[in-house]
Protein backbone atom coordinates (compact mmCIF):
# COMPACT_ATOMS: atom_id res chain seq x y z
CA UNK A 1 0.00 0.00 0.00
CA UNK A 2 1.35 3.43 -0.91
CA UNK A 3 1.06 5.05 2.51
CA UNK A 4 2.15 8.46 1.26
CA UNK A 5 -0.69 8.67 -1.23
CA UNK A 6 -3.25 7.22 1.14
CA UNK A 7 -2.40 9.77 3.85
CA UNK A 8 -2.21 12.65 1.39
CA UNK A 9 -5.57 11.64 -0.02
CA UNK A 10 -7.18 11.61 3.40
CA UNK A 11 -5.81 15.07 4.08
CA UNK A 12 -6.76 16.70 0.79
CA UNK A 13 -10.02 15.12 -0.33
CA UNK A 14 -12.19 17.36 1.83
CA UNK A 15 -10.12 20.44 1.01
CA UNK A 16 -10.63 19.80 -2.70
CA UNK A 17 -14.34 20.53 -2.47
CA UNK A 18 -14.12 23.74 -0.51
CA UNK A 19 -11.18 25.63 -2.02
CA UNK A 20 -9.98 26.86 -5.36
CA UNK A 21 -7.42 24.30 -6.39
CA UNK A 22 -4.83 26.19 -8.36
CA UNK A 23 -3.50 29.64 -7.69
CA UNK A 24 0.01 30.94 -7.21
CA UNK A 25 1.30 32.87 -4.22
CA UNK A 26 4.53 34.44 -3.06
CA UNK A 27 6.78 31.98 -1.26
CA UNK A 28 9.25 32.43 1.56
CA UNK A 29 11.91 30.72 -0.55
CA UNK A 30 13.71 32.59 -3.33
CA UNK A 31 13.60 30.82 -6.68
CA UNK A 32 10.76 28.46 -5.74
CA UNK A 33 7.21 29.30 -6.82
CA UNK A 34 4.54 28.08 -4.43
CA UNK A 35 1.76 26.57 -6.49
CA UNK A 36 -1.26 24.44 -5.74
CA UNK A 37 -0.69 21.22 -3.86
CA UNK A 38 -3.07 19.63 -6.34
CA UNK A 39 -1.83 20.32 -9.84
CA UNK A 40 -4.65 21.12 -12.23
CA UNK A 41 -2.77 21.64 -15.49
CA UNK A 42 0.03 19.95 -17.41
CA UNK A 43 3.15 22.10 -17.78
CA UNK A 44 6.36 21.55 -19.78
CA UNK A 45 9.57 23.46 -19.03
CA UNK A 46 12.74 23.32 -21.13
CA UNK A 47 15.69 23.32 -18.70
CA UNK A 48 18.46 23.07 -21.32
CA UNK A 49 18.59 22.10 -24.99
CA UNK A 50 17.10 18.61 -25.11
CA UNK A 51 16.23 18.52 -21.39
CA UNK A 52 12.62 18.96 -20.29
CA UNK A 53 10.63 18.79 -17.07
CA UNK A 54 6.98 17.73 -17.27
CA UNK A 55 4.51 18.48 -14.52
CA UNK A 56 1.29 16.52 -14.85
CA UNK A 57 -2.20 17.32 -13.76
CA UNK A 58 -3.12 15.04 -10.88
CA UNK A 59 -5.36 12.06 -11.70
CA UNK A 60 -8.08 12.44 -9.05
CA UNK A 61 -8.43 14.67 -5.98
CA UNK A 62 -6.24 13.33 -3.21
CA UNK A 63 -3.90 11.45 -5.56
CA UNK A 64 -0.87 13.03 -7.19
CA UNK A 65 1.45 12.60 -10.17
CA UNK A 66 5.20 12.85 -9.80
CA UNK A 67 7.27 15.09 -12.05
CA UNK A 68 8.95 13.61 -15.14
CA UNK A 69 12.36 14.60 -16.53
CA UNK A 70 13.23 13.90 -20.18
CA UNK A 71 16.88 13.91 -21.27
CA UNK A 72 17.65 13.60 -25.00
CA UNK A 73 21.13 12.58 -26.15
CA UNK A 74 22.60 12.21 -29.62
CA UNK A 75 21.83 8.49 -29.65
CA UNK A 76 19.01 7.81 -27.16
CA UNK A 77 16.71 9.21 -24.50
CA UNK A 78 16.45 8.81 -20.73
CA UNK A 79 13.28 9.52 -18.75
CA UNK A 80 13.01 9.99 -15.00
CA UNK A 81 9.74 8.72 -13.47
CA UNK A 82 6.75 7.58 -15.49
CA UNK A 83 4.03 9.18 -13.27
CA UNK A 84 0.91 7.47 -11.95
CA UNK A 85 -1.44 6.40 -14.75
CA UNK A 86 -1.18 5.39 -18.43
CA UNK A 87 -3.07 8.35 -20.00
CA UNK A 88 -0.58 10.90 -18.62
CA UNK A 89 2.39 8.74 -19.60
CA UNK A 90 1.06 8.26 -23.13
CA UNK A 91 0.78 12.02 -23.45
CA UNK A 92 4.43 12.25 -22.38
CA UNK A 93 5.50 9.60 -24.91
CA UNK A 94 3.68 11.47 -27.68
CA UNK A 95 5.42 14.67 -26.60
CA UNK A 96 8.84 12.97 -26.61
CA UNK A 97 8.21 11.70 -30.13
CA UNK A 98 7.54 15.29 -31.20
CA UNK A 99 10.88 16.33 -29.75
CA UNK A 100 12.97 13.49 -31.19
CA UNK A 101 12.91 10.31 -33.27
CA UNK A 102 15.49 8.73 -30.94
CA UNK A 103 14.25 5.87 -28.75
CA UNK A 104 13.76 6.03 -25.01
CA UNK A 105 16.30 3.43 -23.83
CA UNK A 106 16.30 4.26 -20.13
CA UNK A 107 13.53 4.89 -17.58
CA UNK A 108 14.62 5.63 -14.01
CA UNK A 109 12.26 5.06 -11.07
CA UNK A 110 13.46 7.38 -8.29
CA UNK A 111 11.62 5.42 -5.58
CA UNK A 112 8.75 3.02 -4.99
CA UNK A 113 5.79 5.40 -4.58
CA UNK A 114 3.46 4.58 -7.47
CA UNK A 115 2.89 8.16 -8.53
CA UNK A 116 6.44 7.89 -9.92
CA UNK A 117 6.33 4.46 -11.55
CA UNK A 118 2.70 3.38 -12.02
CA UNK A 119 2.86 3.94 -15.79
CA UNK A 120 6.10 2.02 -16.40
CA UNK A 121 4.16 -0.31 -18.69
CA UNK A 122 3.43 2.52 -21.15
CA UNK A 123 7.15 3.00 -21.77
CA UNK A 124 7.76 -0.74 -21.99
CA UNK A 125 5.02 -1.03 -24.62
CA UNK A 126 6.23 2.00 -26.58
CA UNK A 127 9.95 1.14 -26.39
CA UNK A 128 10.36 -2.65 -25.97
CA UNK A 129 14.14 -2.44 -25.61
CA UNK A 130 13.96 -0.06 -22.66
CA UNK A 131 15.79 -0.66 -19.36
CA UNK A 132 13.76 0.38 -16.31
CA UNK A 133 16.34 1.31 -13.67
CA UNK A 134 15.90 1.39 -9.90
CA UNK A 135 17.56 0.57 -6.60
CA UNK A 136 16.92 -3.05 -5.47
CA UNK A 137 14.80 -1.87 -2.51
CA UNK A 138 12.65 0.16 -4.88
CA UNK A 139 11.99 -2.88 -7.06
CA UNK A 140 11.11 -4.92 -3.98
CA UNK A 141 8.65 -2.31 -2.71
CA UNK A 142 6.99 -1.80 -6.11
CA UNK A 143 6.44 -5.56 -6.29
CA UNK A 144 4.88 -5.49 -2.83
CA UNK A 145 2.68 -2.38 -3.09
CA UNK A 146 1.87 -2.07 -6.81
CA UNK A 147 -0.85 -4.75 -6.97
CA UNK A 148 -2.96 -2.81 -4.45
CA UNK A 149 -2.95 0.52 -6.28
CA UNK A 150 -5.92 0.09 -8.69
CA UNK A 151 -8.38 -0.91 -5.97
CA UNK A 152 -7.27 1.95 -3.73
CA UNK A 153 -7.56 4.57 -6.46
CA UNK A 154 -10.86 3.26 -7.77
CA UNK A 155 -12.36 3.34 -4.28
CA UNK A 156 -11.28 6.93 -3.72
CA UNK A 157 -12.35 7.99 -7.21
CA UNK A 158 -15.84 6.55 -6.78
CA UNK A 159 -16.28 8.45 -3.52
CA UNK A 160 -15.26 11.71 -5.17
CA UNK A 161 -17.35 11.03 -8.28
CA UNK A 162 -20.50 10.36 -6.26
CA UNK A 163 -20.07 13.52 -4.21
CA UNK A 164 -19.55 15.71 -7.26
CA UNK A 165 -22.45 14.11 -9.14
CA UNK A 166 -24.75 14.68 -6.17
CA UNK A 167 -23.70 18.32 -6.02
CA UNK A 168 -24.69 18.81 -9.68
CA UNK A 169 -27.91 16.84 -9.27
CA UNK A 170 -29.13 18.79 -6.24
CA UNK A 171 -27.70 22.16 -7.22
CA UNK A 172 -26.36 22.53 -3.69
CA UNK A 173 -23.00 22.45 -1.97
CA UNK A 174 -21.92 19.40 -0.02
CA UNK A 175 -23.69 20.70 3.09
CA UNK A 176 -27.00 20.22 1.22
CA UNK A 177 -28.03 23.80 1.98
CA UNK A 178 -25.94 26.39 0.19
CA UNK A 179 -26.89 26.76 -3.51
CA UNK A 180 -24.22 26.23 -6.14
CA UNK A 181 -23.10 29.40 -7.86
CA UNK A 182 -22.56 29.34 -11.61
CA UNK A 183 -18.82 29.46 -10.98
CA UNK A 184 -18.95 26.53 -8.58
CA UNK A 185 -21.12 24.52 -10.95
CA UNK A 186 -18.64 25.04 -13.79
CA UNK A 187 -15.75 24.07 -11.51
CA UNK A 188 -17.61 20.98 -10.34
CA UNK A 189 -18.38 19.91 -13.91
CA UNK A 190 -14.71 20.30 -14.82
CA UNK A 191 -13.58 18.33 -11.80
CA UNK A 192 -16.12 15.58 -12.45
CA UNK A 193 -14.81 15.17 -15.99
CA UNK A 194 -11.27 14.92 -14.64
CA UNK A 195 -12.32 12.30 -12.10
CA UNK A 196 -14.02 10.23 -14.80
CA UNK A 197 -10.85 10.49 -16.90
CA UNK A 198 -8.85 9.32 -13.89
CA UNK A 199 -11.20 6.40 -13.27
CA UNK A 200 -10.74 5.26 -16.87
CA UNK A 201 -6.98 5.50 -16.42
CA UNK A 202 -7.08 3.37 -13.27
CA UNK A 203 -8.63 0.54 -15.28
CA UNK A 204 -5.58 0.58 -17.59
CA UNK A 205 -3.07 0.16 -14.76
CA UNK A 206 -0.65 -2.72 -15.38
CA UNK A 207 2.20 -3.45 -12.98
CA UNK A 208 5.63 -3.25 -14.62
CA UNK A 209 8.64 -3.78 -12.37
CA UNK A 210 12.10 -2.29 -12.92
CA UNK A 211 14.25 -4.51 -15.13
CA UNK A 212 17.70 -3.31 -14.04
CA UNK A 213 18.86 -2.60 -10.49
CA UNK A 214 22.06 -1.07 -9.11
CA UNK A 215 23.43 -0.41 -5.63
CA UNK A 216 25.30 2.89 -5.63
CA UNK A 217 25.88 4.63 -8.96
CA UNK A 218 25.27 4.08 -12.66
CA UNK A 219 26.76 6.31 -15.37
CA UNK A 220 24.91 6.37 -18.70
CA UNK A 221 26.15 7.89 -21.96
CA UNK A 222 23.19 8.92 -24.12
CA UNK A 223 25.54 10.06 -26.88
CA UNK A 224 27.21 13.37 -26.15
CA UNK A 225 25.35 13.63 -22.85
CA UNK A 226 26.35 11.98 -19.58
CA UNK A 227 23.78 11.09 -16.95
CA UNK A 228 24.60 9.79 -13.49
CA UNK A 229 22.01 7.80 -11.57
CA UNK A 230 23.00 7.85 -7.89
CA UNK A 231 21.75 6.27 -4.67
CA UNK A 232 22.93 8.96 -2.22
CA UNK A 233 21.61 7.14 0.83
CA UNK A 234 18.30 6.43 2.51
CA UNK A 235 15.87 9.26 3.07
CA UNK A 236 12.27 9.33 1.94
CA UNK A 237 12.56 5.59 1.21
CA UNK A 238 15.22 2.88 1.45
CA UNK A 239 15.93 3.03 -2.28
CA UNK A 240 15.94 6.72 -3.21
CA UNK A 241 17.93 7.61 -6.30
CA UNK A 242 18.68 10.97 -7.90
CA UNK A 243 19.55 11.73 -11.51
CA UNK A 244 22.37 14.19 -12.17
CA UNK A 245 23.49 15.85 -15.39
CA UNK A 246 27.01 17.12 -14.58
CA UNK A 247 27.48 19.27 -17.68
CA UNK A 248 24.08 20.96 -17.39
CA UNK A 249 24.22 21.00 -13.55
CA UNK A 250 20.67 19.65 -13.31
CA UNK A 251 19.61 17.39 -10.44
CA UNK A 252 16.32 15.45 -10.29
CA UNK A 253 15.72 14.57 -6.64
CA UNK A 254 12.62 12.38 -6.57
CA UNK A 255 10.70 12.84 -3.33
CA UNK A 256 13.83 13.54 -1.31
CA UNK A 257 12.77 17.11 -2.13
CA UNK A 258 9.11 18.06 -2.63
CA UNK A 259 7.67 21.58 -2.82
CA UNK A 260 5.82 23.53 -1.47
CA UNK A 261 5.42 21.10 1.47
CA UNK A 262 7.87 18.22 2.03
CA UNK A 263 6.31 14.76 1.83
CA UNK A 264 7.45 13.18 5.11
CA UNK A 265 4.90 10.43 5.54
CA UNK A 266 7.60 7.76 5.83
CA UNK A 267 11.36 7.63 5.84
CA UNK A 268 14.58 7.63 7.81
CA UNK A 269 14.89 11.06 9.48
CA UNK A 270 18.54 11.14 10.51
CA UNK A 271 19.76 9.52 7.29
CA UNK A 272 17.45 11.74 5.24
CA UNK A 273 19.20 14.82 6.65
CA UNK A 274 22.58 13.37 5.71
CA UNK A 275 21.32 12.54 2.23
CA UNK A 276 20.02 16.08 1.69
CA UNK A 277 23.38 17.42 2.80
CA UNK A 278 25.03 15.27 0.12
CA UNK A 279 22.69 16.75 -2.51
CA UNK A 280 23.50 20.23 -1.24
CA UNK A 281 27.20 19.60 -1.91
CA UNK A 282 26.57 18.54 -5.51
CA UNK A 283 27.36 21.08 -8.21
CA UNK A 284 23.78 21.66 -9.36
CA UNK A 285 22.07 24.93 -10.23
CA UNK A 286 18.68 23.52 -11.28
CA UNK A 287 16.71 21.13 -9.07
CA UNK A 288 13.74 19.11 -10.33
CA UNK A 289 11.80 18.02 -7.23
CA UNK A 290 9.56 14.98 -7.05
CA UNK A 291 6.59 17.37 -6.95
CA UNK A 292 6.51 21.13 -7.44
CA UNK A 293 8.18 23.66 -9.69
CA UNK A 294 11.79 23.61 -10.84
CA UNK A 295 14.14 25.34 -8.38
CA UNK A 296 16.98 27.62 -9.44
CA UNK A 297 18.92 27.36 -6.20
CA UNK A 298 19.19 25.15 -3.12
CA UNK A 299 17.52 27.49 -0.63
CA UNK A 300 14.44 25.31 -0.27
CA UNK A 301 16.48 22.10 0.03
CA UNK A 302 18.61 23.69 2.75
CA UNK A 303 15.49 24.91 4.57
CA UNK A 304 14.00 21.42 4.56
CA UNK A 305 17.25 19.88 5.85
CA UNK A 306 17.55 22.52 8.58
CA UNK A 307 13.97 21.99 9.71
CA UNK A 308 14.40 18.23 9.82
CA UNK A 309 17.62 18.55 11.82
CA UNK A 310 16.04 20.91 14.33
CA UNK A 311 12.97 18.72 14.78
CA UNK A 312 15.03 15.55 15.24
CA UNK A 313 17.17 17.32 17.82
CA UNK A 314 14.07 18.58 19.65
CA UNK A 315 12.56 15.09 19.73
CA UNK A 316 15.76 13.69 21.25
CA UNK A 317 15.92 16.56 23.74
CA UNK A 318 12.33 15.94 24.87
CA UNK A 319 13.00 12.22 25.35
CA UNK A 320 16.13 12.97 27.37
CA UNK A 321 14.11 15.36 29.46
CA UNK A 322 11.02 13.21 29.93
CA UNK A 323 12.50 9.74 29.76
CA UNK A 324 11.47 6.70 27.75
CA UNK A 325 8.00 6.75 29.25
CA UNK A 326 7.24 9.97 27.39
CA UNK A 327 4.57 9.41 24.73
CA UNK A 328 4.51 10.59 21.13
CA UNK A 329 1.65 12.94 21.95
CA UNK A 330 3.63 14.42 24.84
CA UNK A 331 6.57 15.08 22.53
CA UNK A 332 4.40 16.67 19.84
CA UNK A 333 2.74 18.95 22.38
CA UNK A 334 6.13 20.11 23.63
CA UNK A 335 7.41 21.18 20.19
CA UNK A 336 6.11 24.36 18.58
CA UNK A 337 5.47 23.75 14.87
CA UNK A 338 4.13 27.23 14.13
CA UNK A 339 7.45 28.83 13.04
CA UNK A 340 8.03 26.01 10.57
CA UNK A 341 4.46 26.05 9.30
CA UNK A 342 4.60 29.82 8.80
CA UNK A 343 7.84 29.50 6.82
CA UNK A 344 6.60 26.77 4.48
CA UNK A 345 3.01 28.09 4.30
CA UNK A 346 3.30 31.89 4.43
CA UNK A 347 0.34 34.22 4.23
CA UNK A 348 -1.34 33.87 0.83
CA UNK A 349 -0.39 30.22 0.38
CA UNK A 350 -2.61 27.62 -1.18
CA UNK A 351 -5.35 26.85 1.33
CA UNK A 352 -4.29 23.20 1.34
CA UNK A 353 -0.75 24.10 2.42
CA UNK A 354 -1.14 24.37 6.20
CA UNK A 355 -3.32 21.23 6.63
CA UNK A 356 -0.91 19.23 4.49
CA UNK A 357 2.08 20.55 6.44
CA UNK A 358 0.39 19.61 9.70
CA UNK A 359 -0.20 16.06 8.46
CA UNK A 360 3.13 15.51 6.71
CA UNK A 361 5.48 17.26 9.12
CA UNK A 362 3.52 17.87 12.31
CA UNK A 363 2.05 14.36 12.47
CA UNK A 364 3.92 11.83 10.36
CA UNK A 365 7.49 13.17 10.46
CA UNK A 366 7.22 13.67 14.21
CA UNK A 367 6.01 10.09 14.51
CA UNK A 368 8.89 8.56 12.56
CA UNK A 369 11.44 10.81 14.31
CA UNK A 370 10.00 9.75 17.67
CA UNK A 371 10.19 6.05 16.91
CA UNK A 372 13.69 6.41 15.45
CA UNK A 373 14.82 8.15 18.63
CA UNK A 374 13.18 5.53 20.83
CA UNK A 375 14.89 2.75 18.86
CA UNK A 376 18.28 4.25 19.64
Amino acid sequence: MNRKLQLLGLSLLAITFTTTLAFNAQTAFAGSALDSLLTDERKVTELAPGVYEIRHKDPIPGWVNGNTLVVIGEREVLVVDSCQLPPSAREDVAQIRQWTSKPVRWLVNTHWHEDHNGANNVYMDAFPGIAIVAHPMTREMIASTGPHVPAQMQRDAVAVHDRLAKRLETGKEDDGVKPLTDERRAATEKRLAQVEEGMAGVKEFTLQLPTLTFDSELTIDLGGREVRVIHPGRGNTAGDVVVYLPKEKILATGDLVVSPVPFMFDGYPTEWIETLNKLDRMDATLLVPGHGNVMHDKVYLESVAAMMKELVEQVHAQLRKGGNDMSLEDVKKAIDMKPYRDKFCPTGSDQACAPTFDLSVGEKFMEIAFHEAKAR
